[in-house]
């Protein structure tokens, strides 16, 4: 029997991409706190915030591929040094932005190309190569879940700093902070997992093309990808806008914060656990539960009457199912094509989550706009929650290539 347990140099990079991901998601998780003091101290409508939120997940989706390319090249720890920094200099930027072409460069452009270094296609992947096979799913679940804890940490303290300060100190102390990704980027040293009995491969490894053309025809790679467009819609969705959601029903900015910490607190809870099934049930399945209680949970909300209790139970629930898709789906990646280039792989699957997320984030400033309220994106939501469902019928986690 194989030893299963985690080396020593895993366990640091677990630690070091847990406290990475933890700064990184966390100011991420808390923008949508910005939506309303910016837009009203500007004269914004919530189309001008919300364009630069989906802009910024468009370009963290479509550079992701190549940042993974770099990372699976070069290294993890230089890739997410580099992303530590721009992440520091584009909430610097944002801290002085007064118009929507500057905020659109620095939350848009330079915090897109920021977060597609330092969040979970390149840590998650980085983790999975160093991790037994038998041990990987759940390797990822538990970065995944530490990192979530700097969801829930990271709310309460920036709306406290927006309380006593203003939007734009927050900006400048959440910069200051996320400059510590770039020491910490150092622990991501384990090397890829080898198997000591392992027979010598008697095939050619295979290079980037061919791996290329093995995705491009495989089509359960391109149901799972179609399955994370959904994910993306939806927790960009609803991270931006149910602070204003909440407000347009008469709650304060507080209940709106202690919505997404509780997403950000049973987040940990939730990606563990998808992470540990993940290890001993079909991936596939779990994925199609998943997105099968989000339909229930957002029907639900919508059906009672909105109260506090409703609210942050609405949150406890999205939180157990925030981002339990992401440990499933990178582990089945891993499994179809193996980890020599896992982290671009991811990478394309994950730019279909951002097409998701920027849609998600846009639609829903443009709909409340329209209209004064969100009611079609939360129709729309539960319509994709559905085809969700549908589409993991034709994923599966056979691989397609020897590792």
């Amino acid at each position: 029997m194989s030893d299963t347990r985690f080396s020593k140099p895993l366990i640091y990079m677990l630690i070091g991409s847990a406290i990475i991901l933890a700064l990184s998601l966390g100011v991420r998780h808390a923008f949508g706190l910005y939506l309303v003091p910016m837009s009203t101290e500007f004269g914004w409508g919530h189309n001008v915030f919300s364009l630069a939120i989906a802009m910024q997940n468009l370009i963290w989706g479509a550079v992701q591929p190549i940042t993974g390319a770099f990372a699976d090249k070069y290294g993890s720890k230089v890739v997410v040094a580099v992303g530590g920094a721009l992440y520091t200099l584009g909430l610097l930027l944002m801290a002085v932005s007064s118009t929507g072409m500057l905020l659109n460069l620095s939350a848009g452009l330079i915090l897109g190309l920021a977060l597609s270094a330092t969040s979970f296609p390149v840590l998650l992947s980085a983790v999975g190569r160093a991790a037994h096979p038998e041990k990987r799913s759940l390797a990822m679940g538990i970065a995944s879940a530490a990192g979530s804890f700097g969801q829930f940490i990271m709310l309460p303290s920036t709306l406290l700093l927006l309380q006593k300060f203003g939007w734009s100190s927050a900006l400048v102390v959440s910069a200051i902070i996320i400059a510590l990704i770039i020491p910490l980027a150092w622990m991501l040293k384990a090397p890829m997992y080898v198997a000591a009995n392992a027979p010598a491969s008697t095939q050619p490894a295979l290079g980037l093309k061919d791996i290329l053309k093995l995705a491009w025809e495989h089509k359960p790679f391109w149901f799972l990808s179609l399955g994370f467009f959904v994910c993306g819609f939806q927790v960009v969705f609803i991270g931006i806008h149910l602070p204003g959601y909440l407000i347009d029903h008469g709650f304060n900015a507080t209940t709106g914060t202690i919505f997404l910490a509780l997403v950000g607190l049973f987040n940990i809870v939730g990606t563990y656990t998808a992470g540990w099934l993940g290890g001993k049930y079909s991936k596939p399945k779990l994925l199609m539960g998943l997105y099968g209680l989000r339909s229930i949970a957002i029907i639900a909300f919508l059906a009672l009457p909105l109260s506090t209790w409703t609210i942050y139970t609405f949150g406890v629930i999205m939180g157990l199912l925030w981002l339990s898709t992401v440990p499933l789906t990178n582990g089945i990646v891993a499994n179809m094509f193996g980890v020599k280039y896992l982290t671009m792989l991811s990478g394309i699957v994950f730019f279909t989550h951002q097409v998701g997320s920027f849609f998600g984030g846009w639609l829903g400033g443009v709909n409340h706009d329209m209209t004064g309220d969100y009611n079609a994106i939360w129709i729309f939501s539960i319509v994709l929650s559905l085809f969700g469902v549908f589409v993991h019928f034709f994923v599966n986690e056979e691989s397609v290539v020897n590792e």
